[in-house]
This record gives C-alpha cells, structure tokens and sequence, in this order.
C-alpha cells in the first residue's frame, strides 16, 4: 500500500512517517520544500503546497490513503479561512487521483455552539474532507503529549515558570490528554481496519484530568510545587495574554488554544478501543518520555 502524509515535517506527521515506513507500507511525504526535507529512509519526499492545486499535480497519483494531518492556526487571524481552502484543495486532489481513503486528526470537543473557533475550524476541517469520494476516518484528540507539542509546551513552561500562578477559572476544565506514541499506535493501526473507514472516533489516555492536576503533575516532574490559585474574573483574552507574556508560545497559537480550553474535551465514545489495541500510556509516564525527549530545551512547534 502507498500513503501519502501531509504535515509530515511537524510534530505528529514527524513520527507517523516512520511508523508507516515500520509497518510495511512504502511511505510519501508531502512538503512544500523537499530540498529542506530529510526523509527517513525508504520514504519518497513530494513538493506541494496545499493552498496552491496546481502544485498537487501527480502528488496522489498511486495513492491509496492519505493522512491530513495540517492546520494553519501560527499563520494568524484568517487561519481558518487558510484551514478550509487547504482542506478543499486536498479533497479534490485526492479525488481526482482516485485515493480511496484519507485519515485526518481533529480536536476532541462536544459539538455545539459553544466551541472555539479552534475546534470550530477543526471540525469544518473534517467535514470538507468528508465532502469528497474518499473514505474518511476522524480520530479526536485532546492534548497530545509529547516533546514538540505546542499545548504540552503551554502547559509545562507554565508549570516549570511560575511559583505562583492566580490562574482562570478554566484550570478546572476536564480534559483526557494522550501520549503521542498513542496517536501513533491509533494512526496507524485504523489502516489494518478496513471497517474504520467511513467513521469518527474518540481517542485518549487512560486519565481524565484538570488542566490544574496537569499542571501540578507536570511541575512534580520539573521539581517544583507551585500554588495555583483559580479565579473568576480572567476571561479568555486575558488568559490569552497571560500564557504570552509567561510562555514563548507565539500570540497567534496561543489566543485560539485558550479559548478552547473552557471546552471540556473527555472521550465520550470508545469504540476504538475494541476495534485498535492500544495499551494506553498513563499521562505521568507521557509526561516523562516529553521532558525526556525534550532534554531540557525548548520544544518546536508543529503541533498541538
């Protein structure tokens, strides 16, 4: 089988190739600039830019699935706008080329009005993708940790920084993180499931958490013990701010992940789990490997 991977230089897209090329399946990886690209061994590296067609010209041709795994959200304001032509752009390639399958990672989150404009955008994402002949299987996730994770990054910069922190309200909001060698294990896994296509499904780790027991795990790991102190008069904007002026997370990325986090994103459905045997990683043993991988630098962005 011949997988296409887009977003194959980020966070997720960086260890899914790999794991692919491991598994057997001769392995494509989408870049806007392959010269840049180091491509594992036995993957094929490809030019083309999701936001202009005519450069996807033969990128699909022999594919039999493709992974979307892109968004657009550090590119500013209008990432959305950017997020939809992007996901058109791929549909209608891949349709043309006659891929029959696509898997795309979204954002766990109860549908309704109330989402972010993050999630919001995600789920648009997903339905522009479902527009199209090829098959498509969702799989939702929260946080995912792990070294190169921008929301993870957030989270431990906050909880390594701060011996204080008079924190928003959204502290205390519910969320089911999972490891990155769990997104992996999941990715690939639905390809040895043919009855996934066509489908959405819910993944997690084995731990529903506050942001606040997240934070307080973490600094536990770092050797701190800092007092967090939820209040209510913190609105999203100025929580946005806040993670600015404490973290190094770009204002562009951090604005629309705070106003999702007032969202609860627990798995509500777990049909997956009797469908792909994945032995979930606990969020302490996640939080390990990250800080592990991470060695004490800086993580890069490139996912969420």
């Amino acid at each position: 089988m011949t997988v296409l991977v887009t977003g194959a230089t980020g966070f997720v897209g960086g260890r899914l190739v790999p794991a692919l090329v491991d598994h057997g399946l001769e392995v494509r990886a989408l870049t806007r600039d392959a010269s840049g690209y180091d491509p594992p061994d036995g993957v094929r590296a490809v030019e083309g830019d999701l936001l202009d067609p005519d450069s996807l010209d033969g990128v699909f041709d022999g594919v039999e699935t493709a992974y979307y795994l892109v968004h657009s959200m550090g590119s500013g304001p209008e990432f959305a706008e950017r997020d939809r032509r992007a996901a058109a752009n791929f549909v209608a390639a891949a349709e043309s080329a006659g891929v029959e399958r696509i898997v795309y990672l979204g954002g766990l989150g109860e549908t309704g009005a109330e989402l972010s404009e993050h999630l919001q955008s995600r789920r648009e994402v997903e339905s522009v993708l479902a527009s199209g002949t090829p098959r498509l299987t969702t799989l939702r996730a929260a946080i995912v940790v792990g070294a190169g994770s921008v929301s993870f990054r957030m989270i431990r910069q906050l909880a390594g920084r701060l011996p204080i922190m008079i924190t928003p309200k959204w502290v205390r909001t519910p969320c089911q993180p999972i490891a990155i060698s769990d997104v992996i294990a999941y990715l690939v896994g639905v390809l040895d499931a043919p009855e996934t296509a066509g489908e959405t499904y819910e993944i997690g780790g084995p731990d529903v958490l506050t942001y606040q027991a997240m934070m307080e795990a973490v600094a536990s790991q770092l050797g701190r013990d800092p007092i967090i102190v939820p209040v209510p008069v913190l609105s999203p904007s100025l929580s946005a701010y806040w993670v600015e002026l404490v973290t190094d997370v770009d204002g562009s990325v951090a604005r629309p992940l705070i106003r999702g986090v007032e969202n609860p994103v627990v798995v509500t459905d777990d049909r997956i789990r009797s469908i792909v045997d994945v032995d979930l990683t606990p969020f302490d043993d996640a939080v390990a490997t990250a800080l592990s991988e991470a060695d004490g630098s800086e993580d890069s962005d490139g996912g969420d």
